[in-house]
């Protein structure tokens, strides 16, 4: 039996070591509890590409200390620029200037997923209350004791604590037996990614914004990281093979096919992604709960959404500040604290989940619908993002 004690105590476990896991021992230590943080990789890092960080998402970095860590790094988008990229022709935009920043009190910005994750990382190890266990510790399983859980790991190791808090991601092993909901949804949506210099993009009329090309089952996104330095850009098609119901789909002639219907500006773009790796999206219907007593779930294994918001780091983040406050409110009443937290998130995110999936189908449209779209979208202000106002304003902490 190993544990990690204060003076006796048992800490509180967070299993898994991401951007929701690291947020939500940040949080919990800054409210003066003890936490291990169990991660199935040798070593605490990340991998990826960009993220987006809306105001709401902003002030989470405001929220847990970090938002000098990531200045150097970040990148200050000028608008959300859509393009229709059959035609090559701008339909609106959401100007991300002073108006915006007045409107929802921060900025939107794009980072590297490395450098936020590292900004969180070394939050973490500097608190004295956190104790990293990155040594290959996968929870399998957990059992409820009486005012304590144990839990197992996939080495045969166990733990003790008075809390667990499941926040694996996708696939999360504290889900499967707290939820028992089988796999996520497999929606056919196929990711490419590629970071090439800045220097290199060619077509540099939205080089200052975060902008969506989008086409029939199609949409790329663009923006710059690394302080400027880079272009990230990631393309999204729904797979015809997976339509059709094949096992195997999502490679690269599936890409190349999906870029021909573009303009010769956009079909450009082909060149900048790598071909060597794609991502198979996935979420998961809401459900009703994700709490277990003295267990609960955060970030996506409690709400896995699709990519069309850019908020499941910000919704995981958000999780963590919450469930923090919870815990000192309720007086380490983990069952009540855990209860209240859940009642609090279960709303909001699953309108992001739902949300998302909407905006995928206002992105990928096609033939009539995307006419539609166009004219309506067309007829908005750029200074008025009314879509946003319940999302954007952030919550009360």
């Amino acid at each position: 039996m190993i544990s990690m004690s204060n003076k006796g105590a048992l800490p509180i476990i967070v299993a898994g070591a991401g951007i929701g896991g690291l947020a939500a021992a940040l949080a919990l230590a800054r409210k003066g509890r003890q936490v291990l943080v169990l991660e199935k990789a040798p070593e605490i890092g990340e991998i990826g590409y960009g993220i987006q960080l809306g105001p709401n998402g902003y002030a989470m970095l405001q929220h847990f200390g970090v938002e000098e860590k990531i200045q150097k790094n970040c990148f200050y988008i000028d608008a959300g620029v859509f393009v229709d990229a059959i035609s090559g022709d701008e339909i609106t935009r959401i100007n991300a200037g002073d108006a915006f920043r007045a409107r929802y009190g921060r900025p939107y910005i794009v980072i590297h997923r490395r450098d936020l994750h590292g900004a969180l990382a070394d939050a973490c190890r500097a608190n004295g209350r956190i104790c990293l266990e990155p040594a290959a510790k996968e929870v399998a399983g957990y059992e409820r004791l009486k005012g304590r859980v144990r839990v197992r790991c996939s080495d045969g190791s166990t733990y003790e604590a008075v809390a667990l808090i499941g926040a694996e991601g996708l696939w999360s092993p504290t889900r499967s037996q707290l939820v028992n909901d089988g796999p996520p949804r497999v929606v056919g949506h196929v990711v490419y990614r590629g970071l090439v210099p800045a220097e290199e993009v060619s077509d540099r009329r939205y080089n200052d914004c975060m902008t969506v090309y989008a086409a029939h089952n199609f949409h790329l996104v663009q923006y710059r990281l690394r302080g400027g330095t880079v272009m990230n850009n990631v393309v999204t098609f729904r797979s015809p093979r997976f339509k059709n119901g094949e096992q195997e789909f999502g490679q690269v002639d599936e890409l190349i096919s999906a870029f021909e219907q573009c303009a010769p500006e956009v079909r450009d773009r082909l060149r900048y992604f790598a071909t060597d790796k794609n991502w198979i999206l996935h979420d998961r219907d809401p459900v009703t709960n994700w709490t277990d007593g003295n267990v609960t779930l955060l970030g996506d294994a409690a709400h896995p959404t699709l990519q069309y918001m850019a908020q499941g780091a910000v919704m995981a983040m958000e999780d963590a500040a919450i469930l923090a406050r919870e815990v000192e409110r309720h007086a380490d009443d983990y069952p009540a604290a855990f209860l209240a937290y859940q009642a609090l998130r279960m709303n909001r995110t699953a309108r992001v989940v739902l949300s998302s999936r909407f905006f995928g189908e206002v992105m990928h449209a096609g033939g009539g619908a995307r006419r539609l779209r166009n004219e309506m979208l067309s007829r908005r202000s750029p200074d008025n993002p009314w879509e946003l106002d319940w999302l954007y304003p952030g919550i009360e902490i």
